[in-house]
């Protein structure tokens, strides 16, 4: 057993001999092979992530394991008995969450209590226990319905756990879940394994999988690669350069990915809102080379910096080598905005809007510019939503003024919505219409020139990898699907401004760069994006970036810039007993300051000299060894709860509300 492995079972005590089982594991859809003799084993108390791009095979996996499918061939024991004989002791958490919207809170963990035949004194006992658990002890009474998102996610696990289960699976369970919320929900995670509940969850979002005690990479049906998350960033051999350019990213980066590959100094590239991630075997020779040839292209080189590999870098380069290089023809766009650059696009004036007496958005400021991606952030009700409705002409401000397009104050004309696209959050499509019916009516409804209707429509099979299929129902489309059609249907007039709520939520990782890569083409071309997204890794490929809280945009800049911008050091910690330490510290500092990560636990520290000496002083009292330690960098995810914590401490945000 490896030192990282090492480290799952013995802070929770529990019996070392497998809670999953899975052995040549198969099924089949007629013809269609959705799991190819996959095979791998959970111990008690675990978190195992299980990784993969859309079509994988993992919810078939899942559903085999809860009881609610029969397997084609191989076998699935959990604690020994077959999957169908435990469904009493198994709790599943589908994508699309079995909520009652017009049931309570309580009422909803009663339901699926009395169903799991759960005593009613029970049911109540253990659910305020998980309702209290997860700062919802407020709510009993709340329509689910009404519920933000990440209180929906939290109540659908409070009901799964209800019936005390012994394993938990949860199919992305944080899709749509703003950051604050992921991080509680996580925590709550680790907390239930330490007390002995095995979970295997399966999640898009690679930072979540660094949560993981071990991950599995799932590709057509078979798994490729298990590991803890750092067995598997280290098996990628590679370094990761940071590159920032003065100007021109995208120059850069079509000059280094000219010549990346799996053979090549240059393994991958990735660009960001302000800089490349270049993975390389040799870092300082490749470093010499990339300045070399940047240099002679005339892009000046503002900085690189060495760092380890993501868990998505080797995720992306794992799949690269299994073949799974997605193609995409260029979207043939035939009216670009290069002229527009540098222009104003989208204008705010002290924005406000009232509903009666709650003021949903205060006096909020923002420009953008064509040519731009501005990424707007906040959590759940922080009126990012409003703010797009009001920025694109959908609702009216209560107070303060409006720029889109070209036009001032008047912005619900014929004229500027030919000039707009937009991507709403609940998928801006007729799902009781086919994929082809609908690019057809939005071609129609945007003026699209009949002579270039078939060949965009076209390219949008292509992007959503339907062709062939056009005829489906876009209601029988899996999510992931339904973001590409979506996202084909929002472009098809090639807006110069374009608004997406949220457009990649529950997509995987290589879907997600492809996302990128049209939105950062469209960019080059002219086009002002405005994007919302809860996945703050995404947020960084946002050339600017607004945080929004309690209705205010409290921070703009560069991710770089804001990052910078940040209070404190980060420290990364490997304990003995990482849960035990985390949950001790958070009683004597602020609790946002500490985050477990699997067997690592991340610290924000004040500058103050002696903070660092406190902080291994109160470890030394409670019995924790400190393995290894070092210091790393902020992510966007660490800026944003640090910024929602502030806010709740000046009285802005109340937790949970």
């Amino acid at each position: 057993m490896s030192s990282a492995s090492a480290l799952l079972a013995p802070e929770a005590g529990h019996d070392t001999s497998p809670a999953i089982r899975v052995h040549g594991l198969q099924k089949h859809y007629g013809e269609v092979e959705a799991v190819r003799g996959v095979s791998f084993e959970i111990r008690p108390g675990e978190i195992f992530g299980l990784i993969g791009p859309d079509g994988a095979g993992k919810t078939s996996t899942f559903q085999i394991l809860a009881g609610v499918m029969e397997s084609s061939g191989g076998t699935v024991n959990v604690y020994g008995r077959p999957a169908r004989d435990m469904r009493a002791q198994t709790g599943y958490l589908t994508q699309t969450f079995s909520l009652y919207p017009d049931l309570t809170v309580l009422e909803n963990i009663r339901y699926i209590g009395d169903l799991r035949r759960t005593p009613r004194a029970e049911i109540d006992k253990r659910g305020f226990h998980y309702l209290r658990m997860f700062n919802m002890e407020r709510f009993p009474d709340r329509l689910a319905g009404r519920l933000s998102g990440g209180m929906k996610q939290k109540l659908a696990l409070a009901c799964a756990l209800v019936p005390e289960p012994r394993v938990l699976l949860l199919d992305e369970p944080t899709t749509g879940v703003d950051p604050v919320s992921r991080r509680e929900f996580w925590d709550t995670l680790a907390h239930l394994a330490v007390d002995g509940l095995t979970v295997l969850v399966a999640t898009p979002y690679l930072d979540e999988a660094e949560r993981c005690h071990r991950v599995a990479l799932m590709f057509r049906g078979e798994i490729h690669q298990v590991g803890t998350p750092a067995e598997l960033r280290a098996s990628v051999c590679a370094t990761r350069l940071e590159v920032r350019t003065t100007r021109a990213l995208g120059d850069a980066e079509r000059i280094l990915a000219a010549d990346s590959g799996l053979d090549r100094p240059i393994i991958d590239v990735q660009r960001f809102g302000d800089r490349l991630d270049v993975l390389v075997r040799d870092p300082d020779r490749t470093e010499a080379s990339v300045r070399q040839r940047l240099t002679a292209a005339g892009l000046d080189i503002e900085e690189i910096r060495h760092d380890a590999p993501l868990l998505e870098n080797t995720f992306v380069a794992r799949l690269h080598a299994l073949g799974e290089v997605p193609q995409h023809p260029d979207f043939p766009g035939q009216h670009a905005h290069h002229d527009l650059i540098g222009q104003v696009a989208i204008g705010a004036t002290q924005l406000v809007k009232d509903f009666g007496s709650f003021r949903a958005v205060n006096h909020v400021s923002l420009q953008v510019q064509y040519g731009e991606v501005y990424g707007l952030l906040g959590a759940n009700g922080a009126g990012k939503t409003t703010t797009i409705k009001m920025l694109c002409g959908l609702l009216d401000p209560t107070h303060g003024s409006v720029v889109l397009a070209g036009a001032y104050r008047k912005i619900r004309t014929s004229a500027v919505r030919q000039r707009v696209g937009y991507m709403s959050q609940k998928f801006s499509l007729y799902e009781d219409l086919s994929v082809e019916e609908n690019l057809r009516f939005f071609a129609g409804v945007y003026g699209v020139p009949e002579d270039e209707r078939d060949g965009k429509i076209q390219w949008v099979l292509s992007f959503a990898h339907l062709e062939g299929r056009e005829d489906r129902l876009v209601g029988s489309l899996p999510g992931g699907w339904k973001q590409r059609v979506a996202l084909g249907a929002a472009i098809l007039h090639e807006p110069t401004v374009l608004f997406l709520d949220e457009p990649t939520s529950g997509v995987d990782p290589v879907a997600r760069r492809t996302f990128w890569s049209l939105i950062n083409r469209l960019a080059d071309a002219g086009t002002a994006i405005l994007i919302t997204t809860h996945y703050l890794e995404e947020a960084e490929q946002c050339n600017r970036l607004g945080f929004m809280v309690a209705g205010e945009l409290v921070a703009e800049g560069t991710p770089t810039g804001i990052k910078a911008r940040q209070h404190g050091r980060l420290l990364e910690l490997h304990v003995n007993k990482p849960q035990f330490a985390a949950d001790r510290l958070k009683t004597v500092m602020d609790r946002w300051r500490v985050s477990l990560f699997g067997d690592r636990l991340h610290i924000i520290l004040p500058r103050d000299p002696s903070a660092e000496r406190t902080l291994h002083e109160a470890l030394a009292r409670e019995g924790v060894d400190v393995q290894s330690q070092r210091e790393s960098r902020f992510s966007l995810e660490d800026v944003f709860i640090s910024v929602v914590e502030r806010a709740r401490l000046e009285g802005k945000v109340a937790l949970n509300d």
